[in-house]
């Protein structure tokens, strides 16, 4: 079965800082050597909040209590499907950072990250406009993003 373009992405929130995932395990990965926040592909039939759960579960070891849907994002690209990632913040979480978990994860490198930092990451163009609409407490919005090759080419946001 191909992978879903529908996608979760949760930027896990601790002491001013955010669990970031710097992607360098995984081949063939579209975010290679990129820092992104922890998520993925929805699996059959599940909901936006069952793909966020489990998709940390699996990569962090956390279980979240408190989370919120901040937008969603659709990224158009000439290199690969359209993408629609339901984007997320979390503030509450029950478990640790289990170290065979940061150690041993496929995708890559698990790191609290403090937000003041984010900017100087190799990150996405178009990650840094959301990262921006989560700073001021944006109101939920929808994002679109369109890449020729890596380079951002086109946003548009929407406020609900």
């Amino acid at each position: 079965m191909d992978k879903s373009n529908l996608t979760t992405l949760c930027y896990i929130e601790k002491d001013d800082q955010y669990l970031m995932m710097h992607r360098v395990k995984k081949e063939n990965d579209i975010n290679k050597d990129k820092w992104v926040g922890v998520g993925g592909h929805f699996e059959k039939d599940e909901s936006p909040e069952e793909c966020l759960l489990r998709e940390v579960q699996e990569e962090t070891g956390l279980r979240l209590t408190k989370y919120r849907l901040r937008g969603v994002i659709t990224f158009i690209s000439d290199r690969w499907q359209t993408e629609y990632m339901f984007l997320y913040t979390a503030t509450g979480y029950e478990g640790e950072l289990v170290k065979s978990v940061m150690e041993g994860c496929t995708e890559g490198r698990l790191e609290w990250v403090a937000k003041s930092e984010v900017y100087n990451l190799p990150l996405w163009e178009g990650d840094k406009v959301f990262f921006h609409l989560l700073e001021e407490n944006a109101p939920f919005f929808t994002l679109k993003l369109k890449y020729a090759g890596e380079e951002l080419v086109e946003q548009m946001v929407s406020y609900s």
